[in-house]
This record gives C-alpha cells, sequence and structure tokens, in this order.
C-alpha cells in the first residue's frame, strides 16, 4: 500500500477516535469552588457550564460585586481544568502522527 493510503488510514482512524473522545468528554464534568463553597460551577470537558450554584446566605444586595467575582473566578477554574483534560485526551490521539513537513 502506497505510503498515502497508509496516511489517509491512520487520518480515518485518527478522526474516529477524536469524535469518540469528543463525544466522552461532553459528558465529562468538572467542578469548581470559590469563597470557601460558597460558589460551586460545573463545567463539561466540551468548554461549556453546566451549573452555578451559590449558597443562597452568599447573596447580599450590597456584596454583589464580592458574588460576582466569587462566581468569576469558580467559572474560570472549572474551566481551565476542563481544557486540560481536553486537550490532554485529544493529545493522546495525535500522539505519533507526524504529518511530513509539518512540525
Amino acid at each position: 500500500m502506497s505510503s498515502i493510503g497508509k496516511l489517509m488510514k491512520q487520518a480515518a482512524r485518527m478522526q474516529q477516535q477524536m469524535e469518540q473522545i469528543q463525544q466522552n468528554l461532553a459528558s465529562r464534568t468538572i467542578e469548581a469552588t470559590s469563597g470557601g463553597g460558597v460558589v460551586k460551577v460545573t463545567a463539561k470537558c466540551d468548554g461549556t457550564l453546566a451549573a452555578i450554584k451559590i449558597d443562597p446566605q452568599a447573596i447580599n444586595p450590597a456584596d454583589a460585586q464580592l458574588l460576582e467575582d466569587m462566581v468569576l473566578t469558580a467559572a474560570n477554574q472549572a474551566l481551565s481544568q476542563a481544557k486540560e483534560i481536553s486537550n490532554s485526551e485529544m493529545g493522546k490521539v495525535t500522539a505519533g502522527f507526524n504529518l511530513p513537513g509539518i512540525t
């Protein structure tokens, strides 16, 4: 078989593996908290947020800025962890796949 044919088969196999991993990542979740657990954010490993939970005692109209900061911190932590997992899983598929002329 020609090297182009082998490359095409390898690319097709890699695409199937990537699609399967993407499906798995869409159902995998990460939780991050902020403010000692006052704010909890759940993110999916496909880069979307699944849930935000806020302890009702943390809701103080006079301190809205603090609550906003805690939500932002927890969301960024959850999304960052989810992205790390996604990159790691996708890297497993592409490892060893060398295209000539591409470094």
